[in-house]
């Protein structure tokens, strides 16, 4: 299967489980889970899921029935706290963006009190369905939870990230004070932890042993972290019509990016270098490796 039929297929099998999980717009207090959804099916790639997916793979072979409901449930919990960081960074008090994905940013469609609310939904759910698993022993379910909420915390989490962001941000950071060891843990704390926690998040549940795991963090940091230059690239070269969201923002709001510290063919050269990395944490594992290795080059070929 071609990797494009590939990302198709599983992209509806993730939203098909989302739509499962989540509250239906119906369901009382109706506002909220309309903001919920709105969200969640505003057209994401599905990235983290898709990781995920195959990192259980990885370890596993083809899934079993029972394992494969339960590593379904997995990504979603991680597309559900990657919607919730989306929703929280396009608010007026952080990014302050009127789009994304080509659609009105949360705020916009629902007001900002229905987004915040939205945003912490998207955060408390994932941790109710992690524990809910069906076929999942207790002892795995507790170290997915904790997987989980290191990425999304304070401690090289995502909060972390956002923060680190905000203060350089804030504090007008200059040519100076945009370091390469500032911007590395910018981004691997705000994108890359929640990367590497899809790739943990897949082989835990698939049960991989100490060392399968460590090389399966190893590679989901490292792809993460090219992601997230990719993504810092695309902000410069590509258009608004492409990505969906508001193009050259990053230098307009003097972001601590990649291209900002290192120039655009040094961050190009560093994201292919960070690949290479991420494949060979994976080489062990021969050909079950094949697809996570095309996603990982996929991550930084994208144009949006």
């Amino acid at each position: 299967m071609s990797l494009q039929s590939y990302l198709q297929e599983q992209r509806k099998r993730v939203d098909a489980r989302l739509t499962q999980l989540v509250p239906p717009e119906t369901q009382i207090p109706s506002a909220i889970h309309r903001a919920m959804r709105y969200s969640l099916f505003a057209g994401g790639k599905r990235i983290r899921p898709i990781f995920c997916f195959e990192a259980a793979r990885v370890i596993a072979g083809e899934l079993n029935p029972a394992l494969s409901q339960d590593v379904e449930a997995v990504s979603c919990a991680l597309e559900m706290v990657h919607t919730y960081s989306l929703i929280h960074d396009d608010l007026p008090a952080l990014d302050n963006d009127d789009f994304r994905r080509g659609k009105p940013t949360c705020h916009k469609a629902f007001g900002e009190a229905n987004a915040i609310l939205a945003g912490d939904a998207l955060l408390t759910l994932p941790f109710e369905v992690l524990a809910s698993l069906p076929h999942t022993p207790a002892e795995v379910k507790a170290a997915l939870v904790a997987e989980l909420a290191r990425a999304a915390g304070t401690v090289n989490g995502m909060i972390a990230g956002q923060v680190l962001d905000l203060e350089a941000t804030n504090n007008g950071a200059t040519k100076d004070s945009l370091t390469p060891e500032l911007v590395e843990m910018i981004h691997r704390s705000k994108t890359a932890a929640l990367f590497r926690a899809s790739v943990c998040m897949g082989g835990i549940a698939a049960r991989a042993n100490e060392q399968q795991l460590a090389a399966l963090c190893r590679f989901g940091e490292n792809a993460g972290l090219a992601f997230q230059i990719a993504d810092d690239i695309l902000d410069v070269e590509s258009s608004t019509e492409a990505l969906g969201k508001t193009a050259g923002k990053d230098a307009t709001q003097k972001k601590v990016t990649y291209p900002a510290v290192h120039g655009m063919q040094r961050s190009k050269e560093i994201a292919a270098g960070l690949i290479a990395t991420a494949n060979q944490a994976v080489e062990p594992f021969g050909d079950r490796a094949s697809r996570l290795k095309e996603l990982a080059h996929f991550v930084v070929a994208r144009k949006a």
